[in-house]
């Protein structure tokens, strides 16, 4: 009988082991799915919210900064999201303001190949900020825009290479990229 007793006993703390041990498993992948799903899309992030995100990707000497920092961004069809860009007025010797612009570019030379699509035809789905002119920026300050895209059903799944170029007048002030990888509905 005692053989007996100290079997159940054994078998109930192997079985509450299990449950427990099941449960922070659970608990942990919960945990990090929601650590590496929190990064947020520019479309659901507030002006100021995207203004600090860009603000946090400036390095010292960096002229303008692209948000997600990874420079990659993922879009389903039917769907609206893009990416932040951040332009910081670093001019030597200039007092107040300078006025800057920018243009959305697709500088994927292999789009054709690689997507059956040609260049305007992924400019098209720029939906807000694919340029801007006349961008008052005080020295040392910064100015935030958002580029969305809405992608079409019917869209090839693809990546492609978007440059956004800033300008100073007719000098090119900044040049940087970000790829868009076009997922399924």
């Amino acid at each position: 009988m005692r053989n007996k007793t100290a079997a159940v006993e054994m078998s109930v703390g192997t079985i509450v082991t299990i449950v427990l041990l099941v449960t922070f498993l659970i608990l942990g992948i919960v945990l990090v799915r929601n650590i590496f799903t929190s990064a947020k899309g520019v479309v659901d992030l507030t002006d100021q919210q995207l203004r600090s995100e860009v603000n946090k990707l400036f390095s010292e000497e960096s002229k303008m900064s692209i948000y997600p920092g990874t420079r990659y961004v993922e879009i389903k069809q039917e769907t609206t999201d893009g990416v932040g860009v951040g332009i910081k007025n670093l001019q030597q010797g200039v007092a107040g303001s300078t006025t800057f612009s920018y243009e959305v570019k697709v500088s994927d030379a292999d789009i054709s190949a690689k997507c059956g699509i040609d260049a305007s035809v992924a400019t098209s789905w720029i939906t807000t900020g694919r340029a801007e002119n006349d961008i008052p920026i005080a020295s040392g300050d910064t100015a935030v825009q958002k580029v969305l895209f809405n992608i079409p059903v019917g869209a090839p799944l693809c990546t492609i290479r978007f440059r956004i170029d800033v300008s100073q007048g007719t000098t090119i002030y900044a040049s940087d990229f970000f790829d868009l990888k076009v997922l399924s509905k």
